[in-house]
């Protein structure tokens, strides 16, 4: 049997149990496909050629001996802010990086699976914004339109697996990096329950609203990359319940009350959503009412989360630019947002993590009317490479809230959210939609979104494969 590109995770597991290829084969043909679309996508940071063939032979012996794990001998990536031992962690940063000693929880976890790393994707910088490019790296592109960027911060995790070099990736999310790249990229992007995947070695990613998350063209991929990841390391501080998302894919959710969500939360300036994006998430209202679900357009009360949002992502930037060994290299919006980290620190700080459990209190009465808010990933279609990447501080931040107003304050809630491909801009470029739920409410988000899957089989529509010859533009 021969795998080609559009196998997914849950198909080459299977295969890999079963005989049918081998963990090298996979391994190989991941790393070619790398190799020849590097020069265009971008995806990749670090690429684990020598390390990944050597953990796929050990792989296939292990399979041959009658072992089975999970994902034994399936090649998957994982974002740039994941320590991955004998690997530098540069997170997006310029200048070279030392290699740490030990894999983070998440990967460690991964491997325990059986997982072979194949590679570390790029982010932009500390993760700060809604695209992939930097003078550390360069653009990371997106493969349905190598003109556009890929969406951020796990923009490369993103590339990766909507271009099929690997069937799926681990990303992080702190304002959206997850299911914004996942949205421009035609990608189901889970964001669980704050600690269900762990960002061991810090307990807490920047101040608690970043969690890791799984990016895959299924949610039963995205799923099983949940599992495989999921569970906490000892000093972890959030230690959800667990859940079993796989079962929940083939689950009937039942008919829910969706609350269709298009005003976007509060912001500092204004955001429109862009007709664009509006189209796509309206007709997939339509098509959830068509299913069954009661549907009707209501907007959680956000109030004025955005305050709290502020004190804890440049806090957060401010506890990496502390540990960062070259930060005379840091882009100039990087050591801005690290100086302003450092003055809200103190009371602002504190004030922004007791209104959590308000904000909880307020918008979890939301959900004694709802089951499910569905509202648009972003505001706006994928940007072109470049729009943000040379702003200053202030216009990079009107930017970012003009196309990504709508994914962070779940973050600041800490409560899981997934996007659906939505479907296209005339111009054939990805939108999504984001499904969105109480605490714990993985299993509920993913059996919805698994039943959307089945009636828009969005995993099979693929861009057009690249190579290192592609046109970019």
């Amino acid at each position: 049997m021969t795998l080609d590109r559009s196998a997914g995770l849950t198909e080459t597991a299977r295969a890999l149990a079963a005989g049918e290829v081998s963990s090298r084969t996979l391994v190989e043909r991941a790393l070619a496909r790398i190799e020849a679309t590097q020069g265009t996508l971008n995806a990749f940071r670090i690429v684990r050629a020598e390390a990944a063939l050597a953990e796929a032979d050990a792989a296939d012996r292990e399979l041959a001996s009658g072992a089975r794990r999970p994902l034994l001998g399936v090649p998957v990536a994982v974002k740039d802010d994941m320590d991955v031992a004998g690997e530098p962690t540069a997170f997006g940063c310029a200048g070279a990086y030392p290699p740490v000693a030990e894999d983070g929880e998440a990967v460690r976890r991964l491997r325990a699976s059986g997982a072979v790393i194949v590679g570390k994707t790029n982010a932009c910088e500390l993760g700060q914004w809604p695209f992939t490019e930097g003078h550390a790296f360069g653009d990371t592109r997106n493969p349905w339109h190598t003109g556009h960027t890929p969406g951020g911060s796990s923009g490369g995790s993103a590339a990766a697996v909507a271009a099929g070099l690997v069937p799926a990736a681990l990303g992080s999310d702190g304002a959206g990096s997850v299911r914004i790249p996942a949205s421009w990229t035609h990608l189901v992007g889970i964001k669980p329950q704050r600690g269900r995947v762990s960002t061991w070695p810090r307990g807490e990613a920047f101040q608690g609203i970043t969690v890791n998350g799984t990016l895959a063209r299924t949610v039963a991929d995205a799923a099983l990359l949940l599992d495989a990841s999921s569970g906490n390391h000892a000093l972890d501080p959030h230690r959800p319940p667990a859940v079993d998302a796989s079962a929940a894919v083939g689950r009937d959710p039942g008919r829910l009350r969706i609350a269709l969500a298009l005003k976007p939360p509060f912001t500092a300036v204004p955001a429109r959503l862009h007709p664009e994006v509006r189209g796509p998430v309206v007709e997939l209202a339509a098509r959830l009412a068509a299913l069954g679900h009661t549907v009707e357009e209501a907007n959680p009360p956000y109030g004025q989360i955005g305050l709290t949002f502020v004190p804890r992502a440049t806090a957060g930037i401010a506890e990496w630019v502390a540990d960062a060994p070259f930060p005379e290299l840091l882009d100039p919006r990087t050591r801005e947002a690290a100086r302003l980290g450092r003055l809200l620190s103190g009371p602002p700080l504190r004030a922004a993590r007791r209104a959590e459990a308000v904000l909880h209190r307020r918008i979890g009465r939301f959900f004694e009317t709802y089951d499910v808010v569905l509202a648009p990933t972003t505001a706006a279609p994928p940007p072109r490479i470049g729009a943000m990447a040379h702003l200053g501080g202030f216009a990079t931040d009107r930017a970012i809230i003009a196309a990504c107003p709508y994914a962070w304050p779940w973050n600041v809630l800490g409560w899981p959210g997934v996007n659906v491909p939505a479907g296209f801009t005339p111009d054939g470029l990805p939108v999504g939609a984001q499904l969105l739920g109480p605490a714990h409410s993985e299993p509920l988000l993913i059996a919805l979104a698994a039943r959307l899957e089945d009636e828009l089989r969005w995993h099979e529509h693929w861009p057009e494969p690249l190579t290192t010859d592609s046109p970019v533009g």
